[in-house]
């Protein structure tokens, strides 16, 4: 892994990928055997620990359900424990990091982030409350991601009180002082939608954020339910404010670090280190680019946790691979939305007024 975060984070074919990937699993599928009895309880229900791997589809995955209901862990030295977030069970994800995890999923979201913005550290606007970050040793997924991604800025400012009202004097006094430098503004969808874009139509002065980069992620849920599609929150930032470059992600924290970031095509992009597989719903075959099906995520990053293959309560479909417009190797795919039955989560609906 650590040869690995030297490249390019999306430079291998899918030749190369595959292999490497398949090497990598079958060690990590090894070692969380080994070391969380729950994992191997599962592994030997379904006859998978005398398995013979030959590609990333005979992984069984865990289903993303299961880190609620068990404390899954294959080391004893945590450092620090991260909860996801959902909107109608008062059950979380617990995802628990040593350091050897923490420092992997750092470096691999610093390799991802700079292919994007750069090396150089931007000026920041986190459209969010400081007091996210209250707890540093147990964050939630909404302060996890405000932490990861604050590490690639400076002079953090973040523009909403307790409340998630704007703080316009504090937006203003940023924008004014950073005119002539690109600036880097993160958040998650909902909340930047409903507490930056709204009242920064309300606001009497002109806001130019032509040259600003948006990072942004969360669930859609609440965005689809008022009309609003990944289309028209781009065009509606660019008409009113000039913001022009902006780029959502596909992650979440049972596999934090690994995130798959929508290039300038709109298409989600996997690194060396992370793939995706589309399942059938019912028979649980891998399906074709093209066909639509449920999510499933693989990650070299999880050593703590056996997070490395897992299924999500997602849909969604493969593009393409190694062929994208912008020139980045690796499967391309977008996120149709939640299985119909599934719990509606996501960093940006955990908020409640």
């Amino acid at each position: 892994m650590d040869e690995m975060l030297q490249l390019s984070p999306y430079s291998l074919d899918r030749d190369k990928k595959q292999k490497f990937l398949l090497e990598e699993l079958i060690k990590l599928t090894d070692f969380h055997y080994e070391n969380c009895k729950e994992y191997a309880s599962i592994l030997d229900a379904f006859g998978y620990q005398n398995k013979k791997y030959s590609s990333i589809d005979d992984f069984f995955p865990l289903p993303v359900l299961l880190f609620k209901e068990y404390e899954l862990k294959s080391v004893n030295s945590i450092v620090k424990t991260l909860t996801s977030s959902g909107t109608t069970s008062s059950k979380v994800s617990q995802i628990f990091l040593d350091k050897q995890t923490a420092t992997l999923q750092t470096k691999a979201l610093i390799k991802i982030m700079q292919d994007f913005i750069g090396k150089k550290r931007l000026p920041m606007l986190i459209v969010d409350t400081k007091s996210i970050l209250s707890n540093r040793h147990k964050f939630s997924a909404r302060a996890a991601g405000v932490l990861g991604l604050s590490n690639f800025g400076r002079k953090h400012t973040y523009i909403l009180d307790s409340d998630m009202k704007l703080d316009e004097d504090a937006l203003n006094d940023f924008l004014e002082k950073y005119r002539d430098e690109k600036i880097l503004i993160f958040g998650f969808t909902f909340m930047v939608w409903e507490y930056f874009y709204k009242p920064l139509l309300k606001m009497k002065a002109d806001v130019d954020l032509s040259r600003a980069i948006l990072f942004h992620s969360g669930g859609w849920k609440k965005l689809e339910n008022l009309k609003v599609s990944n289309e028209v929150f781009k065009k509606s930032f660019f008409e009113h404010f000039g913001l022009r470059c902006i780029h959502n992600f596909y992650g979440m924290v049972e596999q934090v670090g690994s995130i798959f970031v929508e290039c300038e095509y709109g298409h989600l992009h996997t690194p060396n280190f992370a793939d995706i597989l589309i399942r059938d719903s019912v028979s649980m075959e891998v399906l074709p680019h093209g066909k639509q099906g449920v999510i499933e995520l693989v990650s070299l990053i999880p050593r703590s946790y056996p997070g490395h293959v897992i299924l999500s309560e997602d849909e969604g479909v493969i593009m393409g691979e190694d062929d994208c417009k912008c020139g980045r190797k690796g499967k391309y795919f977008k996120v149709i939305g939640r299985l119909r039955e599934a719990e509606q989560r996501g960093c940006s609906d955990t908020f409640r007024a």
